[in-house]
């Protein structure tokens, strides 16, 4: 069947208004010269921290206005192009458009799943822990398949991350793992990847070759900011100071320097163990309970609102999304309906469209709910 290329120019030149309208780009160029002009202070670098911020909302301001740009550009092309098949009857060039249309709705898909993402704190970094479930050492098999499968994507997004704590299982995997996802919006895009996560296969460390069903945790909370007032007074806090531990439960490290934080009137517990130092594993704690307890205010505030990062049993009954690598190979995640038979490439980080399909499906939730 024929492609009718001036209908569906016309229909990205609307998807693409409507993107415009609500990403303004004026607006979008205005951050982008205050940021600059943040980033070309003399002082900038006297606080790393706070230039690190300073630069990565720059660099991720511009990507996104040269996104826009690209993808208006991108659309004027096509119809040069089709214009041009048309006039010199030429059915290689016909194929090539078809291939950029095709390419150009996706990505004008990625780009719409971003102006859904209108959450108080969705445009935060992210904090990401996750937990071994119910089934034993393949449950933290698991959660390691998991923390490797969340740090590829970023990885491939060019996202930057930092591990602040693993605690390694005792024979293979891990029972939890805390790690930063260092960009902008981090946060709200993977808020929809918070929840129980299942897996069943032939597991790898029973030499009868039995299925095995295991599940993992996932929690995602926004990064705390300078500009949030969360205090929590000294007595609220219980600080605990070990050894780091590695795989089998080896000490790495001489000193106590990896700490546990426990707030004690809500009974949150942080471990940090993956600084060199007890001053930077209390500082990353403190940052990372911060976190929680703001997204726990959050929840307060809004108690009709279900928790982004409820309670997880991480067992039967209340899993997100299945992974199936026995007898037959799909993840297919259950609130969505969202499948791929593709589960190598989910596991190395292609877990793209799993969450657009979660954020458009969070959005129809919230709408429905109204």
């Amino acid at each position: 069947m024929a492609i009718d290329f001036s209908e569906e120019i016309q229909n990205l030149r609307h998807t693409l208004d409507q993107i415009t309208a609500v990403t303004d780009p004026d607006e979008l160029r205005a951050r982008i010269a205050e940021l600059s002009e943040q980033a070309a202070a003399p002082d900038l670098w006297d606080d790393p921290d706070s230039a690190q911020q300073v630069t990565s909302k720059l660099s991720h301001a511009q990507h996104d206005l040269e996104r826009l740009e690209r993808l208006a550009a991108r659309i004027e092309d096509l119809g040069a192009l089709v214009e041009l098949a048309h006039e010199e009857d030429d059915e290689d060039t016909l194929q090539e458009a078809g291939n950029e249309l095709t390419s150009i709705r996706k990505a004008l898909s990625e780009l719409e799943v971003r102006t859904l993402l209108s959450g108080e704190y969705d445009q935060r970094e992210a904090v990401v822990t996750i937990r071994a479930g119910a089934g034993g050492v393949d449950a933290a098999d698991f959660a390691e398949m998991l923390m490797r499968m969340y740090l590829r994507w970023a990885e491939r997004n060019g996202y930057g991350t930092a591990v602040l704590d693993t605690s390694y299982a005792e024979e293979a995997g891990l029972k939890s793992a805390t790690f930063e996802i260092k960009a902008p919006y981090a946060f709200g895009v993977l808020s929809v990847e918070a929840g129980t996560h299942r897996l069943v296969r032939i597991s790898p460390f029973d030499n009868q070759g039995r299925r095995q069903t295991s599940f993992a945790a996932v929690e995602v909370v926004p990064l705390i900011e300078q500009t949030d007032s969360i205090e929590i007074p000294e007595a609220d806090i219980k600080v605990d100071v070990f050894r780091s531990s590695g795989p089998g439960g080896q000490s790495v490290n001489t000193t106590d320097s990896a700490v546990r934080m426990t707030h004690l009137p809500t009974g949150i517990v942080v471990s940090m163990q993956n600084e060199k130092s007890q001053i930077q594993n209390r500082a990353a704690a403190l940052r990372v309970l911060q976190s929680r307890l703001l997204l726990k205010r959050q929840e307060e505030q809004d108690a009709a609102k279900k928790a982004l990062a409820g309670d997880v049993k991480a067992s039967w009954g209340d899993q997100m999304r299945s992974y199936v690598l026995q007898p037959y190979q799909m993840v297919k995640d259950l609130r969505t309906e969202h499948e791929s038979g593709n589960t190598a490439a989910i596991f190395d980080g292609e877990i793209e469209d799993f969450i657009d399909a979660g954020i458009r499906w969070r959005k129809q939730q919230e709408v429905d709910g109204e």
